[in-house]
């Protein structure tokens, strides 16, 4: 049949069947579907063509809505897709998939996978920046959401919450759609190649001098925050192996807190002696009942960091400074009391230098002996400190 507007509106479907496709004569391939169902005729347009062994066929569009003119130009572009290799089907078909896999639904997906590999504050932490700073990306189709795109809304994370914020937020992008592109979701990560709002991040090398120590020590409370901020200051731990510390870590027949591999950052089983004061300051909490966290209520450990913070600041009014600075203040006061770099490592639970490649893998020791003499410094020098600041004539403490 050849086709025009008028033959078409004429053809009738042959008697007995309930669906026939006639193809016009002036172009192959190129046909009239006609479906009855139930009390209504469908009428559309479409192409068939074939792709190795197989016959595709697609719809252009309903007779209803398209005139046969359009149809044609859709068909002429079709087919000349198909002379260059193409297959129009296929990749309708992947468009479909693509657009079906949409950023909330897969960041879903994404959380649940790490949930069970990162540590808790990690994944609080990537699960606020993917299911808030990024919200305007939720309803968009992975495979549509562009550099210009990701790069526009840093901009405004950058700009409504900081650009430490923004770095974050862009770090755990990146690593979204580097899991999607590794479970064939995505074919690229748009987070490449747009840049950082603050830059490259220089190493934080504050240590609190003895003064600001003494300061900080004998303003802490005697409260959950005071407490575990003094156990920081003598065992140069983490904010939350301290801050989630459990009773059953704690044994005080051996002074000594033992943080399971899933507490720690590099996942290996932690020992950490317990100088006489640190283990006083544990002896003096109170128990709560059928409870195993030291510190804190609810569900978890202690959780009103924040706030305690900045009540704290106020107070002392000392030079800004994290609680991270804690640490970094243990290993440097450790060193200058003596202590060997090595052991060092050890006492804040790194696994690089001294204890990094095969020095790891051949010397297993955990150096205990040393650890707990390193600790006992610490807590002298910490005192050493204290003391003088309150005006005693005091140069070293005999160790516990």
């Amino acid at each position: 049949m050849k086709f025009t507007q008028a033959a078409i509106a004429k053809f009738k479907m042959p008697a007995g069947k309930v669906e026939h496709i006639e193809f016009d004569d002036n172009m192959p391939g190129f046909g009239l579907r006609i479906r009855n169902g139930g009390n209504r005729e469908h009428r559309t347009y479409i192409v068939q063509y074939k792709i190795s062994p197989k016959q595709r066929r697609m719809t252009l569009g309903s007779v209803a809505k398209i005139g046969l003119d359009e149809a044609r130009r859709k068909a002429r572009r079709m087919f000349g897709a198909i002379a260059d290799g193409k297959d129009p089907a296929n990749d309708k078909a992947v468009a479909r998939a693509h657009a079906s896999h949409t950023f909330d639904v897969l960041v879903s997906e994404f959380l649940r996978v790490q949930q069970t590999r990162l540590k808790p504050r990690s994944f609080i932490e990537t699960q606020r920046f993917l299911q808030k700073h990024w919200r305007p990306l939720h309803r968009l189709a992975l495979a549509s959401i562009k550099r210009t795109t990701v790069a526009a809304q840093l901009r405004v994370i950058a700009r409504e919450h900081g650009p430490v914020s923004a770095d974050r937020a862009r770090a755990s992008l990146s690593k979204f759609f580097s899991w999607a592109m590794g479970e064939g979701l995505a074919e690229a990560n748009p987070v490449i190649g747009t840049n950082k709002a603050a830059g490259e991040n220089k190493p934080r090398d504050r240590v609190l001098t003895d003064k600001e120590l003494a300061t900080l020590w004998n303003g802490l409370h005697n409260n959950d925050y005071g407490q575990i901020i003094r156990l920081l200051i003598l065992t140069g731990c983490r904010r939350d192996e301290i801050g989630s510390l459990r009773w059953s870590e704690i044994d005080t027949e051996t002074r000594m807190i033992v943080l399971p591999g899933e507490r720690t950052k590099n996942s290996r089983t932690h020992h950490v002696p317990l100088s006489k004061i640190a283990l006083d300051i544990i002896e003096s909490i109170p128990r709560r009942v059928s409870r195993d966290f030291v510190f804190g209520e609810g569900k978890g450990g202690f959780s009103g960091w924040s706030k305690a913070k900045a009540a704290l600041d106020s107070q002392l009014g000392l030079k800004p400074w994290r609680l991270h600075d804690l640490r970094r203040t243990a290993s440097t006061r450790m060193a200058d009391a003596g202590v060997q770099p090595h052991i060092i490592e050890a006492v804040i639970n790194h696994v690089s230098g001294h204890k990094a490649g095969v020095a790891g893998v051949y010397n297993r020791s955990t150096y205990e002996n040393e650890k707990r003499a390193a600790l006992d410094a610490l807590s002298n020098y910490v005192m050493v400190a204290v003391a003088k600041a309150d005006g005693s004539n005091v140069e070293r403490l005999r160790r516990a």
